[in-house]
């Protein structure tokens, strides 16, 4: 039975979601402000649990490097693991490091290597994750876990249904990221055609730095398409 009390509850669930989007609409008009002003980024996602002296840390670090000395700045989720690993790349090459912080119970806080003036926090996984799309001209995938995954297949869905324009999707690591791709070709393409053959033109596998750059060069240069600012 429905009570008086159930009412005034649901109510005051009604109000605080309202007042919700003040706040939801503050974070998107910051993050709109700051990330209009820092120019053409890559972004590069990857596990928080990554440690300094692992493999997938290091070629980060270096990719990252690669990346500023090539012109962009490089955005990250602003954390640990393989997102100081980029943060650290780009401030050790010299250029811009962005790192958008969202509040976790457990394994996030703000790197060392972010630009003191391009750091931005979030409370919102959703607004964060429009700042990524909208201010990336391209994504660097490193192995990750679900975060990292989610990434990933929400920028393909949303190249895919030209939701956003087109930009180079490279997942970094064949032994980490090959029984995926084995997987959606052989059971989502080839099994079900729950996708299209060019669906899987959108992404790249690699293992090096030299192959980041070479893709990136190749999308903006070659094809005659220039970053998106």
């Amino acid at each position: 039975m429905i009570t008086e009390k159930h009412h005034k509850g649901w109510n005051e669930i009604k109000t605080n979601d309202s007042w919700a989007i003040f706040k939801i609409m503050g974070e998107f008009v910051n993050g709109f402000e700051k990330m209009s002003k820092i120019g053409p980024c890559v972004s590069i996602f990857g596990s928080a649990r990554t440690k300094p002296d692992q493999k997938y840390y290091i070629l980060a670090e270096k990719i990252a490097k690669r990346i500023v000395q090539a012109g962009y700045g490089v955005i990250t989720g602003g954390g640990p693991g393989i997102m100081e690993a980029g943060n650290k790349g780009a401030h050790i090459g010299g250029g811009i490091s962005v790192g958008l912080n969202i509040e976790l119970p457990f394994e996030q806080h703000d790197n060392p290597y972010i630009d003191s003036d391009k750091s931005l926090d979030f409370d919102y996984f959703f607004v964060r994750k429009v700042m990524f799309v909208k201010y990336s001209q391209g994504f660097v995938v490193m192995p990750g876990g679900f975060g990292t995954l989610d990434e990933l297949f929400e920028a393909i869905t949303l190249i895919q249904t030209h939701k956003i324009e087109k930009f180079p999707i490279i997942l970094v690591g064949t032994d980490f990221w090959k029984g995926l791709l084995d997987w959606i070709k052989s059971t989502l393409l080839d099994g079900h055609a729950n996708i299209s053959p060019n669906d899987l033109d959108l992404i790249h596998l690699v293992d090096t730095e030299d192959e980041v750059i070479r893709i990136l060069d190749s999308f903006y240069q070659e094809s005659g398409l220039s970053p998106n600012f």
